[in-house]
């Protein structure tokens, strides 16, 4: 993963839809998908790659935190609070909540790459 730092605001479309993202956000690429994130966010969910230093661009790595993630069963779409995007999700894509209202859509074939899904007892 490769992160650099927006320079002015902006706007990303992504499968889910439009990420708006402002000066000073984390722009990352996961090759071939680019994504933005707030600068808090980023700080709280991403390490750098010795010898960078945190907040150059550079190679990151996730830090092991956990989610609250539902997979959604039929086509689906959620409005996350930050910068106010309305994110659309295909069917089995999965639904991650960070905090009340930082939320994102993953595809389920990334998720299954990524996420450890440990199940909670209603």
């Amino acid at each position: 993963m490769v992160i650099s730092f927006a320079l002015a605001d902006g706007e990303l479309i992504s499968r889910e839809g439009a990420n708006r993202y402002q000066t000073g956000d984390t722009l990352i690429t996961v090759r071939p998908v680019i994504a933005g994130a707030c600068r808090a966010r980023f700080d709280a969910k991403y390490q750098s790659l010795p010898p960078l230093p945190h907040g150059s661009d550079g190679r990151y790595q996730a830090r092991p935190l956990p989610v609250l993630a539902r997979q959604i069963s039929e086509p689906f779409t959620v409005a996350r609070s930050a910068g106010g995007d309305l994110l659309r999700g295909l069917a089995r894509d999965w639904l991650l909540q960070y905090a009340p209202g930082d939320c994102e859509l993953i595809e389920n074939a990334r998720f299954q790459q990524v996420y450890c899904a440990v199940p909670v007892s209603p």
